[in-house]
């Protein structure tokens, strides 16, 4: 007869660095049911609850919230295949964390030595094209060409006002959505409208057609990457604050 491994509360909860209350109050959501509770009130995780926390624990590391998770593992039975693809995540979060490294221990050591430092080096692991091949996926290896020579063509000083115009943009997104404001509002289309002419410049000046601003704004809202430039803490509505906002300006000037 196979005998099936459990772990009680408290030693999961020593395993993962949570806490038991944590567990506890994840089960009372509906996230992560225990395989089973003990004559004296002992919760108890088997391996596949287990597995199910580990998925778990690692979208929360991406930022999002635990609604937005229940619906990411609702149906999921697959935890390999599912892991699969969270693995491969962490895989180039790795490789973009060592090229930062790497790049500031040779700043700090050309600084150290008096020596001339070159801009690429300084940045590698910080730009744009550690998305190429997401870029390419989505909307074409073209689209990315395009970028790509329209983001090298600009000076420095171009660079940090795109930056900077994007910065500010996304700190009055959060503001307004924190406020509670209403997307289809002046205030929130007038942000629409400063989100559709920052996307034109990015684009060469070619404006977005509305299929393609209401699938940014999808994007925004299901890549925690993306959302985490509109939300103040992580799963607050900014992101999905800006999506429907760009979706009523798509309606009401793109149509």
């Amino acid at each position: 007869m196979e005998v099936r491994m459990e772990w009680p509360i408290h030693e999961v909860a020593r395993l993962t660095g949570t806490t038991s209350r944590t567990l506890r109050h994840y089960g009372d959501v509906g996230l992560l049911a225990p395989s089973r509770i003990g004559p004296n009130g002992y919760r108890y995780y088997d391996e596949d609850a287990l597995t199910r926390l580990q998925r778990i624990l690692l979208l929360r590391e991406l930022g999002l919230g635990l609604p937005t998770i229940s619906q990411a593992l609702h149906g999921q039975t697959e935890h390999a295949e599912a892991l699969g693809a969270h693995l491969d995540w962490l895989r180039s979060e790795r490789d973009r964390i060592d090229r930062q490294i790497a790049s500031v221990r040779t700043t700090i050591e050309k600084l150290k030595g008096g020596e001339q430092l070159m801009a690429q080096e300084m940045f590698d692991g910080f730009d744009h094209t550690q998305y190429k091949e997401e870029v390419e996926e989505r909307w074409g290896k073209e689209a990315y060409a395009e970028g790509d020579r329209w983001w090298r063509g600009l000076s420095d000083a171009q660079k940090r006002e795109f930056t900077d115009s994007h910065k500010r943009l996304a700190a009055d997104w959060s503001r307004a959505a924190l406020a509670g404001v209403d997307p289809a509002s002046d205030e929130a289309q007038a942000l629409a409208q400063r989100h559709y002419q920052w996307l034109t410049a990015a684009y060469q000046g070619k404006a977005p057609v509305a299929e393609h601003l209401v699938g940014l704004g999808e994007m925004y809202v299901a890549d925690p990457r993306f959302a985490a430039n509109y939300e103040s803490t992580p799963g607050d509505g900014g992101a999905q604050f800006v999506r429907d906002a760009l979706k009523e300006y798509a309606a009401r000037n793109l149509a």
